[in-house]
């Protein structure tokens, strides 16, 4: 008796579907009705290598975002160059605080809030973000560049090489050519970093600086790692 009830159970349900309607076939369109947007091309190709070159961690966050830049006119979250990395490790890398740096560099004060929605974009480490604002004791808003530098010494063992990497960040020379910046900016970046360093003296720092004033002068107020990192140069860890 139960089988028959579930037999005659099983039979409604198939009489039940094979009387509904089919669906609606897609309609066929012929190649001259097919209108494809002269422009898709060549944004598709363009997204595609972009994609390639900054190989991101989240593929879809990072897709919105850079067309998301793209509509408002603004740098899309794309590297210069491919840059090899571990494959779905999420890490800090020079490539990508060169990223930041394009998308953020327009702005002298960023909100937290977006600095960290760009960073997750990117899919970098929550942890390392967290401990970079609070090395800094930033609360509700940072300073662009001087969170830029703390990112650089978290990738670097020593300061002169967190500072070369600053430069090459920075610089307007061409990739590979002496990563010149601002004498001024030098000064300020690298004063910073040594204060919140906390190891390095006052009379140190300006040691430094009064070491460089001579080679700035001779460059058009330009300064870049071939001068502090020079073997006359005082060290900038002190």
């Amino acid at each position: 008796a139960v089988v028959s009830t579930q037999s005659g159970h099983y039979g409604r349900d198939i009489q039940t579907y094979l009387r509904m309607p089919l669906p609606a076939k897609d309609p066929m369109y012929s190649a001259e009705q097919i209108k494809i947007p002269p422009a898709l091309p060549d944004i598709l190709k363009q997204f595609t290598k972009a994609a390639i070159r900054t190989q991101p961690g989240d593929l879809l966050s990072w897709s919105a975002a850079y067309f998301d830049a793209l509509s408002a006119g603004l740098a899309p979250p794309v590297k210069n160059r491919f840059e090899q990395a571990d494959p779905g490790v999420k890490q800090i890398t020079p490539g990508l605080l060169s990223v930041l740096h394009k998308q953020l560099r327009v702005q002298e004060t960023v909100p937290v809030d977006e600095l960290k929605t760009k960073w997750q974009q990117l899919s970098l480490p929550a942890d390392r973000i967290e401990e970079i604002l609070r090395l800094g004791n930033f609360v509700a808003n940072v300073k662009w560049l001087n969170f830029l530098s703390l990112a650089c010494t978290s990738l670097e063992s020593n300061l002169t090489d967190a500072v070369t990497l600053l430069c090459k960040i920075l610089t307007k020379d061409p990739e590979g050519g002496p990563a010149r910046i601002p004498y001024d900016l030098f000064k300020q970046l690298y004063t910073y970093l040594a204060e919140v360093d906390g190891n390095i003296t006052q009379e140190h720092i300006e040691s430094v600086v009064a070491y460089l004033d001579n080679d700035a002068a001779k460059n058009e107020n330009m300064i870049g790692p071939a001068h502090f990192s020079h073997s006359f140069c005082p060290k900038l860890s002190g």
